[in-house]
């Protein structure tokens, strides 16, 4: 049996391996997005929790983001995976089952990048939150706003603009991480590239192919950032 070319992995034909690598692609785009929404909800509170929560907050989230940018992100995906599948498993042991009962891999990853991203946004959304200016804030107070409403009008939408940058930065990290969920056997785009690979035993073809679709999904995603920055600063005085 021959082995196919470069041109025939791209092909939707019998060797052609187009349809399994977009497939591939497709499920990395949706665990970095599940996983860096995580991790903007956590990285959320986590902000709120530094810049004005009580001092128990404040120590724990500062305990969050130390241990989790601290323990490297492979380490935390097994910890997901391998503790959710023992949990899952003792659980259905209480109702009655047997065996080994595995915790989806998809979720496990999700939940994994999100946590691990999420550290980074906390400090991102903190950095941001310091970056709007007091006099704003205080104008706001001064023109009667509640709480709420100085929130939605005024905070939220400033730091949000401050924090898009470092969000973008944070997304493309979490792009690249997604390639470690491969390890619970989820059919990412890394994980479609080893099959490939090691079916045809061209694993060069296969990697560099993964790595043009890497970048092609980062090169849009960063083109979108771009985009959304220059919206939410529509009217800002560039110095």
């Amino acid at each position: 049996m021959n082995q196919p070319g470069f041109f025939d992995i791209l092909s939707f034909g019998p060797d052609g391996w187009a349809k399994a690598l977009l497939a591939g692609a497709w499920m990395t785009v949706l665990i970095a997005i599940s996983g860096y929404a995580i991790g903007i909800v956590i990285g959320g509170f986590g902000s709120w929790a530094k810049v004005s929560g009580g001092r128990s907050t404040r120590i724990a989230a500062d305990t969050y983001t130390t241990v989790l940018r601290g323990i490297p992100d492979l380490l935390v995906i097994y910890l997901l995976y391998f503790g959710g599948s023992a949990a899952v498993t003792a659980m259905g042991r209480l109702f009655g089952a047997e065996g080994f009962v595995g915790f989806p891999g998809f979720l496990a990853g999700s939940l994994a990048v999100g946590i691990t991203s999420g550290a980074q946004q906390t400090e991102v959304f903190r950095g941001a939150f310091k970056a709007v200016h007091r006099g704003e804030i205080e104008a706001a107070i001064a023109c009667g706003m509640s709480r709420w409403l100085r929130f939605r009008r005024i905070v939220a939408p400033l730091t949000l603009r401050h924090a898009l940058p470092g969000l973008g930065n944070v997304w493309q990290v979490v792009l690249k991480e997604s390639a470690l969920v491969s390890i619970t056997g989820v059919a990412e785009l890394l994980r479609q590239a080893q099959v490939g690979a090691g079916s045809t035993g061209l694993p060069f073809d296969f990697y560099l192919i993964a790595g043009l679709l890497y970048l092609a999904i980062s090169t849009v995603s960063g083109v979108l950032m771009r985009q959304a920055e220059r919206y939410f600063n529509r009217g800002v005085r560039r110095v």
